[in-house]
């Protein structure tokens, strides 16, 4: 099993250029299933789960020319009606995303349930009932789901029980090709369903409301390239990362080509930790030894850092942002609203000195500064991967992370890229 070493202490100091957003690239290149052959992709992130999908679209006959490393030209052309990997579903969430575009393709597909991080339970049921209402039938099986759709689908006036983002992609993908219009209420507006928002409507599809949480789209017959290319913005959850990371080593770090107009709402809570980041054009800049003191509520009550649906605090940031907290001076409450099993790995920073009270699987009260120390650990899952590596690089002697395969999943070389700004970090096995 492949693993980390860290040698902890030492500040991040330099400039490195953020990746392009993961969740924008799963959902696009599962919708150049749609669109003619002929659009370069730019800013692919060569990650775990992008390389996982990549071999997926090749199995079922989807090509791909390479200009560099960063970027690529899918082709559908030879796309044919196999049946889907199990194990490579398993390994990657936005394999669900194939479920629209194949259905417009072959008039049925069978898939597998898609795997991805294990933090808690990840229902798929609000994709089936999008597909449903616009007229797909839906047959659930011991592992996988059948969903046929023999006369096509129509336009339909669609609320999401939850503003799931991949459930709001598959609608999207769904009704840009249906006949007639629809209408997506409680839609996610995440910047990744706008991106992929943005590729359909430079291929020919009509969607207006793009950024909001109502999605209107007017079916249209085909899908074309009329776009030379389309270039992935930064993936703002590796930026805030980054931002963490210089942060609590006390270094000075410009995150190059981030995307700030998706910063605005993490720069406000982590603010409340005392940690700043400064916009400078495209790029944001991460002072040096920074006074990181929580902000306490009004009256000196303990602040609560909650994740909520965008533009709210990620979910997907909950993780780091415990890890900060725990250098930071003062008491916060982190509350992780969606899944149940994203904080399990507290007790990893227990055995290294945090001082935390997990109150229940959605809460945690962390209390700081908290001199932490050199562990061993295990990565259950890419976000908390990352934020046991921002721990150990805070921390006072050597700590090993294994099982990073799964940080790899979501953050591309992130141990060369680190070494590179200073950190004592080694990959092994």
């Amino acid at each position: 099993m492949t693993e980390f070493h860290i040698e902890g202490g030492y500040p991040l100091n330099g400039r490195i250029r953020a990746s392009g957003n993961k969740n924008a690239a799963l959902p696009i290149l599962c919708a150049s299933i749609l669109v003619d052959d002929g659009v370069w992709i730019r800013n692919i992130p060569r990650i775990g789960d992008v390389d996982t999908l990549l071999t997926l679209l090749e199995s079922m006959g989807m090509k791909f020319a390479w200009q560099g490393r960063y970027d690529l030209r899918p082709s559908s052309a030879a796309l044919a009606d196999r049946p889907l990997d199990y194990e490579l579903c398993r390994k990657v969430r936005g394999s669900v995303l194939l479920a629209a575009p194949l259905l417009h393709r072959f008039g049925r597909v069978e898939m597998p349930f898609p795997g991805g991080d294990r933090i808690g339970r990840r229902r798929i049921d609000t994709h089936l009932l999008a597909l449903q209402e616009m007229g797909a039938d839906v047959e659930a099986r011991s592992n996988s789901v059948l969903i046929t759709a023999p006369s096509g689908l129509h336009g339909a006036d669609i609320l999401l029980d939850e503003a799931s983002v991949t459930a709001t992609e598959n609608a999207v993908m769904a009704a840009s090709l249906a006949k007639g219009d629809t209408v997506i209420g409680n839609a996610a507006c995440e910047p990744h369903v706008q991106e992929l928002c943005r590729y359909l409507t430079r291929n020919g599809a009509d969607i207006s409301g793009i950024g909001t949480n109502e999605l209107r789209i007017r079916g249209v017959k085909g899908l074309h390239s009329s776009a030379k290319d389309v270039t992935l913005g930064a993936d703002y959850l590796e930026v805030a990362s980054l931002m963490a990371l210089a942060a609590i080593t006390g270094g000075e770090v410009t995150i190059e080509q981030a995307s700030p107009e998706h910063l605005r709402m993490i720069l406000f809570q982590f603010r409340r930790l005392g940690i700043r980041g400064e916009i400078k054009g495209e790029n944001l800049h991460v002072a040096a030894n920074q006074p990181l003191i929580v902000q306490p509520d009004v009256r000196g009550a303990v602040p609560t850092l909650a994740s909520s649906p965008w533009p709210s605090f990620p979910a997907d940031l909950t993780s780091i942002a415990l890890v900060a907290a725990t250098q930071c001076q003062g008491c916060v409450m982190i509350h992780e609203k969606m899944f149940e099993s994203r904080l399990f790995f507290v007790d990893q920073l227990l055995d290294m000195g945090a001082q935390i009270v997990l109150c229940d699987p959605h809460r945690a009260v962390v209390v700081g500064p908290s001199e932490l120390n050199g562990a061993r650990m295990i990565s259950p899952d890419i976000r908390a991967g990352m934020a046991l590596l921002a721990a150990a690089l805070a921390a006072k002697g050597k700590s090993v992370i294994g099982n990073v395969v799964q940080i790899d999943r979501g953050y591309e070389r992130i141990d060369e890229r680190l070494r590179i700004l200073g950190a004592k970090i080694g990959r092994a096995g």
